[in-house]
């Protein structure tokens, strides 16, 4: 992959307790901010239950359109946690004992305290690469063009300068902000006006309420900082014309 390459990824979200609502995803957007900095773009993300046809299937089918995959979630020592052996299916792989992460473990928990469930943290895909964790010691691992993290936010953010070194990303993805006290349907038409005149540029309209404003935030995202800026002329001079508050968020 070349520098000038567009990049892609999907996230996929592995748990019951997201789709119970009880955890809030949080690694989504933890995620997709780290991925967009080094210029790889999230085409997707999904959340599934801890089925193994439903992430096998999911799987299979995201990582042959994206240039990676990041699954959080499943890779703790309960019976519930069947990422590893799952991916083992999806690559078509023998699930069995990495030894390299088995001797990672073995020093950091005490002996009495290396029992057969925290060894099942590293029961993984035959061959798999580790990804180091530096605040609870189970690491995570990766097959091929696949990543599999944890789920506990705090840990998988942890990890995540690590991977630097083996992800490959485009040009970063630039983004500019602007807030506006206004609703989206008075901006719809002009919005959409300089959306068609700057195709290379994403636009997006978000509306919000804060701190008793009610408004509309206008993202533009583009790896060229030069058309971002271009677009929030265009976009300003509207603004200006209507007589809209632009306000700071």
């Amino acid at each position: 992959m070349t520098k000038n390459t567009k990049v892609n990824a999907a996230i996929l979200i592995i748990g019951n307790e997201i789709l119970s609502g009880r955890t809030q995803d949080t690694n989504t957007s933890t995620l997709a901010t780290w991925l967009n900095s080094i210029g790889v773009k999230v085409q997707e993300a999904r959340v599934i239950p801890d089925i193994e046809k439903t992430i096998v299937d999911n799987l299979n089918v995201l990582r042959k359109e994206n240039d990676y995959v990041f699954t959080t979630g499943g890779i703790g020592p309960t019976h519930d946690d069947i990422t590893a052996e799952s991916v083992s299916k999806a690559f078509g792989l023998k699930y069995e004992i990495h030894k390299e992460g088995y001797k990672i473990l073995e020093a950091y928990y005490k002996p009495n305290e290396f029992n057969e469930g925290r060894q099942k943290m590293i029961w993984m895909p035959k061959n798999a690469q580790l990804i180091l964790n530096p605040t609870s010691g189970a690491p995570g691992f990766s097959v091929e063009n696949v990543f599999c993290l944890p789920g506990v936010p705090s840990i998988m953010k942890s990890m995540l300068g690590g991977l630097k070194n083996k992800i490959v990303g485009g040009k970063p993805i630039l983004s500019h902000t602007i807030s506006l006290k206004t609703v989206e349907s008075e901006i719809a038409n002009s919005l959409t006006e300089v959306q068609d005149n700057n195709k290379d540029v994403e636009i997006g309209s978000y509306p919000f309420f804060h701190a008793g404003k009610l408004g509309v935030s206008i993202v533009l995202r583009s790896e060229n900082q030069s058309r971002i800026d271009e677009c929030n002329s265009q976009i300003l001079n509207f603004v200006n014309k209507k007589k809209i508050e632009v306000v700071d968020r």
